[in-house]
């Protein structure tokens, strides 16, 4: 039995005992993926906890026949499993794994006492159809074994918030058969950061990358707490066809002296300076492209600059996940019965002067 993995060892295969997320990290790391290092917390781990705290059978039984309309009843019930989960104790065992899966992290990044990100990775998360992103929990710099274990256990209670079990009954998932991972990875100092799409998410355009970005940590712009910077590059030809820069009033930044993230005000200079530099921006899009290209389908991807690394080793890939509102339409008839990639040939050649 395996209480914690290295990225390194993971692969899509790997779902059932890394969940969605952290299966795609090992994943994009095998494609030659530049990603932030870290491990996993097993589904294992969190099935051992459960089991030998002899809590496993409590919390199903208050879950059974639960109606998720009732907010009363739902709130209720997750606030029980949840306390069940925060009292209970960790097997020694399970402790001592995510301890020397830390240790060995330190080592690798070559500091002694490394921040990571401490992300919830659901079985059922990150599926091209269904969307449990943002779901269950993320810890941001947690520095030290102890706050990591600490905060593995918030992720564990975290699969039993109201939204979460609601999501589950609604759309038929057991909660018996939805386990939980939990990725620990090295933070990403970032300069800048965002999201992107391999598809136009507005208009569901195949020969499109849509990058949106902001200053600091990119939980802002996740959050949809800042209006971001956004660029439209097209796929064959590598150009910029819009830019839209935006007044970035907050940034997510790290507070050494608060110990914890916190949003804090933007410089007024840098407020309307674009995040990014064009080769950063083409950098992206090939890197999307690729993710793209591996994985088969449209992709919705995190993305962070580190401001201790200089180009292109500053950029990096934290997240990928099936685009899903798009991909889960069905296709429609293309112009003359052409397929989308004739058409975006079609549009690329177009565009290329060929000298007379």
């Amino acid at each position: 039995m395996d209480y914690v993995l290295n990225f390194e060892s993971l692969d899509k295969s790997a779902l059932p005992m890394v969940g969605g997320k952290n299966a795609s990290l090992g994943e994009m790391i095998k494609a030659g993926i530049r990603v932030p290092p870290g491990f996993a917390v097993t589904t294992d781990s969190y099935l051992a906890f459960i089991t030998e705290a002899e809590i496993k059978d409590k919390i199903y039984a208050v879950l059974t026949d639960l109606n998720p309309d009732d907010v009363n009843a739902l709130n209720n019930v997750a606030a029980e499993v949840q306390e069940l989960i925060k009292k209970a104790p960790i097997p020694e065992n399970i402790q001592n794994a995510i301890g020397d899966g830390y240790s060995q992290l330190c080592n690798q990044c070559v500091v002694e006492i490394v921040p990571v990100a401490v992300r919830s990775s659901a079985t059922a998360e990150d599926l091209p159809t269904a969307s449990f992103a943002g779901q269950q929990d993320t810890y941001l710099w947690v520095e030290g074994t102890d706050k990591v274990i600490q905060n593995v256990r918030k992720c564990w209670a975290s699969l039993f918030t109201p939204r979460a079990i609601a999501y589950r009954i609604k759309n038929n998932f057991e909660h018996e058969k939805v386990l939980i991972s939990v990725g620990i990875q090295k933070m990403v100092n970032s300069r800048a950061a965002g999201v992107m799409f391999t598809i136009n998410p507005t208009n569901g355009d195949i020969s499109k990358v849509v990058i949106e970005g902001s200053w600091g940590l990119g939980e802002t712009v996740v959050s949809g707490s800042v209006n971001p910077d956004k660029f439209v590059v097209d796929k064959v030809m590598m150009e910029i066809n819009e830019r839209s820069i935006s007044t970035k009033h907050i940034e997510c930044v790290y507070d050494v002296e608060k110990g914890e993230v916190v949003n804090t005000d933007v410089d007024e200079d840098m407020q309307c300076q674009c995040c990014m530099e064009d080769r950063e921006i083409k950098e992206l899009v090939k890197v999307a492209k690729q993710i793209e290209s591996h994985y088969g389908r449209p992709m919705d991807i995190e993305w962070a600059i580190d401001k201790d690394f200089s180009f292109p080793k500053n950029m990096f890939i934290v997240q990928a996940r099936p685009e899903t509102v798009w991909s889960q339409r069905k296709p429609e008839s293309k112009i003359g019965g052409k397929t989308g990639r004739q058409l975006l040939m079609e549009q690329a050649m177009k565009r290329i002067k060929i000298p007379g």
